[in-house]
């Protein structure tokens, strides 16, 4: 039997499930697709890794998913199907005298074993795989040097730039001493803390003994008060003075640091008083509707009034999609968080023009064709290598640059889902051609929303073209951590006096905007004369 698991999504957690393509008792192929997640960015199908039959599927529609969750299992011992289940079926024929017969010598043997004298030997705990997460942030420790755990409990709650994690003991036991404190960096492999294990024999001689009625027992107490209480939400305290000890997961801790919420503030209504995202969210919406709509929020930003649109005519509502989404929350943060200025200036490209064409006829046997963005994404790449400036970020403090030593540049596409930047890397070190077949592939994957997320990270500069549609300028936002962005609109014959006449010449408009806190205007300036020069003239980029 093999576990189905979601493999390693890049980076992503809680990806949304959006649609499950087979059924239990379904026979697959390896490498058949099993579901199809989709992210912020673009959607997945994930496969099966051997051939089989689905016993069982644990997810549905809706549901949100990370590397490494289970949802199903798969059969892929075809040959042996047929016995197993003859197998299953004898042992259910069972007689229940028979059965019980088989168990007791197991028993006894476990009752009659004494527990060993000597307590087990110490053994150090480190933190387990990351998924790749390096350096991540200890946000909350949950135990002390004392505290008997047990295998599930939670040690270390980590916050990495994707999201929170919990970090489970691994292993039942007393915590002999902590190695790590909130606000300490850690990576897979790292000490954890070290643990005095419990004794294995003595445990399960204990549970042998337990009478089978006292443990149903148990059980249903412990089901009773993991029941969710019926009750109509109260979110909010009676009180402003926090309530003692806060039961939350990470997803609703980062949540509440997002809101600015105190979570000793909020009434739990989740199994034990745990706090959920709901609690939090009712929370935030009674403090809003509390306030006068004309009051502004913590940042100095009015809020935008709500409007009926219905009493003014028919409407109709269009939720939008992930990508849009997330589009939206980017391009907000962005607007809010770097200073923008956008320069504009006109590229003469006749020549480059006509270089273009003859090199779409030259290739046109090997169904290659060429249009105006490769060899602006080589001009753009020979201008970053002069003015290392706008190859740059600025580190998290605000207080130094982080000069990168390669040239990855995105490229904007239109897509039926909204906007994605595909990242063509090393533009500096590849030709013309190898450009414009890699972000041929690149677009339709696109388009087809299966490009994988790695294809759309690690970018120093963007490229947003709207020559094919038309406009005359626009002005792109930065998308940090790049500190510029150059934008195409579409090139148009005008009149250009050479000194003695006025001829006509193809200037291409250009549109850069720019991170203030990074780049100057002259430096702007500079740049973007330097980026026309090339674009008049590429072989000073050849050579």
């Amino acid at each position: 039997m093999t576990t189905l698991k979601i493999p390693d999504l890049g980076g992503p957690s809680q990806v949304e499930i959006i649609e499950i393509l087979v059924s239990a008792g379904d026979s697959v192929e390896a490498e058949q697709a099993l579901i199809v997640l989709e992210t912020d960015k673009a959607t997945m199908e994930i496969p099966a890794e051997t051939a089989g039959v689905i016993k069982s599927l644990s997810v549905k529609v809706g549901d949100k998913v990370s590397s490494g969750d289970v949802f199903g299992e798969l059969d892929s011992d075809a040959s042996g199907t047929e016995e197993n289940a003859a197998e299953e079926k004898n042992a259910e024929n069972a007689p229940a005298a028979e059965q019980k017969t088989m168990e007791v010598p197991v028993k006894s043997a476990v009752e009659s074993t004494s527990p060993q004298s000597a307590e087990p030997a110490a053994v150090d705990i480190v933190i387990p795989d990351l998924g790749g997460s390096e350096q991540v942030e200890v946000i909350e420790v949950q135990v002390s040097a004392g505290d008997e755990i047990d295998a599930e409990q939670t040690v270390l709650v980590l916050e990495s730039d994707k999201a929170s994690m919990e970090i489970p003991a691994g292993q039942a036991g007393t915590i002999v001493s902590l190695a790590v404190a909130v606000g300490a960096k850690v990576s897979a492999g790292d000490l954890m803390l070290t643990l005095q294990p419990k004794a294995a024999l003595s445990t399960k001689t204990e549970i042998a003994k337990t009478p089978p009625k006292k443990t149903e027992t148990a059980e249903s107490e412990v089901a009773a008060a993991s029941e969710p209480q019926r009750a109509a939400p109260d979110t909010v305290t009676s009180s402003s003075t926090p309530q003692g000890e806060v039961h939350a997961g990470p997803a609703v801790r980062k949540l509440a640091r997002e809101f600015g919420v105190e979570l000793a503030l909020v009434k739990g209504n989740g199994p034990k008083h745990r706090i959920t995202k709901d609690d939090i969210q009712h929370y935030v919406k009674q403090r809003l509707s509390a306030a006068s709509s004309t009051v502004q929020t913590g940042a100095g930003i009015p809020t935008v009034p709500v409007v009926d649109f219905a009493k003014f005519g028919p409407v109709s509502e269009s939720p939008l999609n992930n990508i849009k989404r997330a589009t939206a929350r980017a391009m907000t943060t962005a607007w809010l968080n770097v200073p923008q200025v956008t320069q504009f200036d006109q590229a003469d490209i006749t020549d480059l023009e006509n270089y273009r064409k003859q090199q779409n006829d030259r290739y046109a046997r090997q169904g290659i064709k060429f249009s105006i963005v490769p060899f602006v994404l080589k001009a753009i790449a020979k201008t970053l290598e002069d003015f290392p400036v706008f190859n740059a970020s600025l580190s998290a403090d605000g207080e130094k640059l982080i000069l990168k030593q390669y040239v990855h540049i995105g490229v904007a596409v239109d897509t039926p889902k909204g906007l994605l930047v595909p990242v063509i890397r090393d533009v500096n070190q590849k030709s013309v051609t190898q450009i414009t077949q890699e972000l041929t592939d690149k677009a339709e994957l696109a388009r087809l929303g299966k490009l994988p997320l790695t294809d759309m990270q690690g970018g120093c500069f963007s490229l947003s073209s709207l020559g094919g549609i038309g406009g005359t300028a626009f002005t792109p936002i930065v998308n940090p951590p790049e500190v510029a962005i150059l934008g195409l609109s579409k090139a148009s014959m005008q009149p250009v006096w050479d000194g003695s006449a006025f001829v006509p010449r193809l200037m291409l408009p250009l549109s850069l905007s720019y991170d203030h806190r990074v780049v100057d205007g002259a430096e702007a300036a500079r740049f973007g004369q330097r980026l026309v020069m090339y674009l008049q003239d590429l072989r000073d980029v050849l050579m």
